[in-house]
C-alpha cells in the first residue's frame, strides 16, 4: 500500500514536471534551456516509475490516472520535439526496423498461418469441385486461364504507369488489412484468409490447365517481396486488436496507442518493400525473361530480404 508520507514525498516532482510542461507549451520547447531539458527528461523516467508503483494500489487509482496523463503530455512533447533528419529516416530502415521486426515476429507468423490456410482451402475447394473457380475467380478469368492465356501480357506495354497502379493498389491493400485490427481483427483476419483464398484457387486452376510453370515464372519475381509485405501489413493489424482485446494492466485506451504505435512502425517497414515489388511485377514478372532467370532472382531476393530482417546489426552508442 501506498503512504502518504511516500506520496508526499513523490508529489515535488510531479509538480516540478507540469510547471515545465505548461511553460513549454505557452512559450515553446526551445525556451527550455539545457539543464532544464535535462531535467524533463529525468522527471519523466522517475515519474514513469512512480507510475507503476501507483498502478499497484487499488487505492491510487487517482494519482495514477494524474500521472498517466502527466506522462502522455511529457511524451508527445518530448518526441516531437525530435527532428526528422534523412539520417534519422535511414537509420530507421537499417536498423531499427529490423529489431522491430524481430520483435513481433509471432504476429507477423500468425497472419502467414492464416494466409496460408485460406490459400490450402482454396486449392483444396478448386480441386475437389473445379466449379468453385467460377465463383471466385468469374467466368472471363477462367475462360483465359482455360485458353492457357496469361492476363499479364498488358502490363509490358504500360509500364510505368501499371507500377505505379500495382503500387498503389499493394500499399492500400496493406493499409487497409492494417487498419482493420481496429475491428478487434476480424478484419484482418478476413483480408488474410480471402488473399490467401485467391491465390489458392488461382494456382489450382492454372495447375488444372498445366499453367503452373508460367503462373509461378510471373509470381516469384515481385512475390518474394510482395507476400512478405502483406503478412507484415497483417502482423500490424493483428498487433492492434491484440492491444484493443488484451489490455493487461494498462487502460485500454493506452493499451490501444502502445500497440497502435509499435504496429504503424511494423507497418512501415513494408512500404519501401512493396514498392520494390510494384516495380518488379510491372518490369520483370510479364516479360520473357528465361523461368529459371525468374526464380533465380526470387530466391536471391529472398535471401536479401531474410539477411535484412534476421541478420544482427550494431546499435550506434547515444
Amino acid at each position: 500500500m501506498i503512504s502518504t508520507r511516500w506520496l508526499e514525498k513523490r508529489k515535488p516532482y510531479w509538480t516540478r514536471l507540469e510547471f515545465l510542461l505548461d511553460q513549454s507549451k505557452k512559450s515553446g520547447f526551445r525556451t527550455l534551456g539545457r539543464a532544464e531539458l535535462q531535467e524533463l527528461g529525468l522527471l519523466y523516467r522517475q515519474i514513469a516509475a512512480d507510475l507503476a508503483a501507483l498502478r499497484e494500489d487499488r487505492g491510487s487509482v487517482h494519482f495514477a490516472r494524474y500521472l498517466n496523463q502527466l506522462l502522455a503530455r511529457a511524451h508527445n512533447i518530448i518526441y516531437s520535439a525530435n527532428k526528422t533528419s534523412p539520417s534519422a529516416v535511414v537509420d530507421f530502415f537499417v536498423t531499427t526496423y529490423p529489431q522491430v521486426f524481430r520483435r513481433n515476429l509471432r504476429f507477423v507468423v500468425v497472419a502467414l498461418l492464416l494466409f496460408a490456410g485460406g490459400a490450402l482451402v482454396g486449392a483444396g475447394l478448386t480441386y475437389r469441385d473445379p466449379d468453385f473457380k467460377l465463383q471466385v475467380l468469374g467466368p472471363r478469368m477462367v475462360q483465359t486461364i482455360e485458353k492457357r492465356e496469361m492476363w499479364t501480357h498488358s502490363i509490358v506495354g504500360i509500364k510505368p504507369l501499371a507500377s505505379s497502379a500495382i503500387m498503389t493498389n499493394n500499399i492500400s491493400v496493406g493499409f487497409l488489412t492494417f487498419a482493420f485490427g481496429i475491428t478487434a481483427g476480424l478484419g484482418t483476419i478476413y483480408m488474410m484468409i480471402f488473399n490467401g483464398l485467391m491465390l489458392g484457387v488461382i494456382g489450382m486452376a492454372c495447375h488444372q490447365s498445366g499453367m503452373s510453370l508460367q503462373l509461378w515464372g510471373f509470381v516469384a519475381p515481385h512475390g518474394v517481396l510482395e507476400l512478405p509485405s502483406i503478412f507484415l501489413a497483417g502482423g500490424a493489424g493483428l498487433m492492434i486488436a491484440t492491444g484493443l482485446l488484451f489490455p493487461g494492466y494498462l487502460p485500454r485506451k493506452e493499451s490501444l496507442v502502445r500497440a497502435g504505435t509499435e504496429a504503424v512502425r511494423l507497418l512501415l517497414g513494408s512500404i519501401p518493400i512493396l514498392v520494390i515489388a510494384g516495380i518488379l511485377e510491372a518490369f520483370v514478372s510479364p516479360t520473357n525473361l528465361a523461368t529459371g532467370l525468374k526464380f533465380g532472382l526470387a530466391g536471391a531476393l529472398f535471401v536479401l530480404l531474410l539477411a535484412y530482417l534476421f541478420a544482427p546489426r550494431k546499435v550506434k552508442p547515444v
